[in-house]
């Protein structure tokens, strides 16, 4: 493979197309977030454990289904696992705007959950890519999940001020269909389907994932986080619309500003703690925000104006986590494991969907409003103690480089020899794959002798 300074056109074009489906599917999901709890109380039996319920049982089904899909790709193709996939969250998503009782709302959510293609459309992108470009397509598809979050945030009151909740579910299942076309006529059609440490989790490596007390810190973290922002979002519709009088049709006019002042703050925080090395005091001080933010939110009296000011150090904080958590996995996870650590935390965010919708319901059912910003505090204080133990990250990149074929006894030789190469931390290779796993302090890195390895360009990812 000669070398390549930049992605191809089939790359490029697979990267965005790809990005593209996550960002129709994403949008579908977050946009009832800002709407949906007030709405739910008008259902047929709804109760406020029910009305949670149904706002989180979509992570249960996404945290247990979602490796299964991915696996079973690796069989029966990417394609067909991913269409089937929107297919079945389409349906959920009629089945809910249909419904006109909590229990068919559940329903519908645990359909839409039952679309688990979020790694199995990682794996295309890793098919279709090559190791040196990689890390850019991922970027590319991971980047669409916090910008459709904002963007659903702000679009979902406006829709619902326009077509209400309802509309919001056929508008999500018409987002999965053209999500079906995109991924039919515009990504393209992978040559082979291989497994990619990288990106698919590896059953082999599950136990070595999950005693790993760094990675266990993590994935509990993503789980209080998205357990935090499910609950938060159960209370705060109903604390705008009945405390401080915020019409729907200008919700999105209060979530818009919040959200880009929280992104512009969050920016520079991310940059000290990746390039001065500050990750672990940002990190523990964005899970005291998080607390201060909640518990405030009980004190607070019913304005907008202070609504607001906790509201963008919730989301700066909240933000801020979702871009540094990922690095965090990356950094600790094994050389070649970091696929299926990153398949365990994906696994954990969705069950912390489901927990931040049922206790949180049930909480509100016993302590209204004000008891769930305090279930929210208390659940950030117990992250805040369990991270405080945390060892200081080590500042470790993953890199792949294509070796070409080799035989174990090579793969184990060249191994041993590329941890000799200054900056590299851990050397693995797959000989089925032709990859070499590496983790790298890139400030030290002699990706001059690292080429020397390779089959064609090294690849950083």
């Amino acid at each position: 493979m000669s070398a390549n300074n930049g992605m191809t056109q089939t790359e490029s074009r697979a990267a965005f197309s790809l990005a593209s489906i996550f960002s129709l599917r994403m949008l579908g999901l977050f946009m009832i977030y800002p709407v949906f709890s007030v709405y739910a109380h008008h259902l047929t039996g709804a109760t406020p454990f029910t009305i949670g319920l149904a706002l989180g049982v979509y992570g249960l089904a996404q945290a247990l289904l979602q490796i299964p899909f991915g696996m079973s790709s690796d069989r029966v193709g990417r394609k067909p696992v991913i269409a089937l996939g929107l297919l079945i969250f389409a349906a959920g998503s009629v089945v809910a705007a249909m419904s006109h009782s909590i229990e068919g709302v559940i329903i519908g959510r645990i359909l839409q959950g039952g679309g688990a293609v979020g790694s199995t459309t990682l794996a295309l992108g890793a098919d279709l890519t090559r190791e040196e470009h990689r890390t850019k397509a991922m970027a590319i598809i991971g980047m669409t999940i916090g910008f459709s979050f904002a963007l659903a945030v702000v679009v979902g009151p406006l829709i619902n001020a326009w077509a209400g909740v309802p509309g919001i579910f056929w508008l999500t299942a018409v987002l999965a269909v053209l999500g079906i076309g995109v991924l039919q006529f515009v990504v393209p059609k992978p040559a082979r389907i291989r497994r990619h440490r990288d990106t698919e989790a590896v059953p082999a490596l599950f136990k070595r994932v999950l005693r790993d007390p760094e990675l266990l810190r993590l994935d509990f973290g993503i789980l209080a986080l998205h357990t935090m922002l499910t609950a938060t979002f159960l209370a705060l519709p109903i604390m705008l619309r009945h405390a401080a009088g915020l019409s729907a049709s200008h919700e999105w006019y209060f979530y818009l500003p919040i959200l880009f002042v929280s992104f512009v703050l969050m920016v520079p925080l991310v940059i000290v703690a990746e390039k001065y090395r500050r990750m672990k005091g940002i990190f523990i001080g964005a899970i005291a925000a998080l607390a201060v933010a909640q518990f405030a939110l009980t004190l607070v009296p019913a304005s907008l104006v202070a609504i607001s000011v906790l509201l963008v150090l919730f989301f700066g904080a909240f933000n801020l986590m979702e871009a540094t958590l990922p690095s965090l996995i990356s950094k600790v996870a094994p050389a070649d494991g970091k696929g299926t650590a990153m398949g365990v935390y994906s696994s954990s965010q969705f069950l912390g969907i489901f927990v931040g919708g049922t206790l949180g319901g049930w909480v509100m059912g016993v302590g209204g409003v004000v008891g769930v910003f305090v279930f929210a505090g208390v659940v950030a204080l117990v992250w805040l103690g369990i991270a405080l133990g945390m060892a200081q990250p080590r500042y470790y990149s993953s890199y792949l480089l294509n070796v070409g074929p080799v035989s174990e006894s090579e793969a184990d030789r060249m191994a041993e020899r590329l941890q000799q190469v200054p900056g590299v931390a851990e050397a693995v290779v797959v000989p089925e794959d032709g990859v070499a796993y590496l983790k790298v302090d890139r400030h030290d890195l002699d990706e001059q002798r690292l080429g020397e390895f390779s089959d064609g360009a090294p690849a950083a990812a």
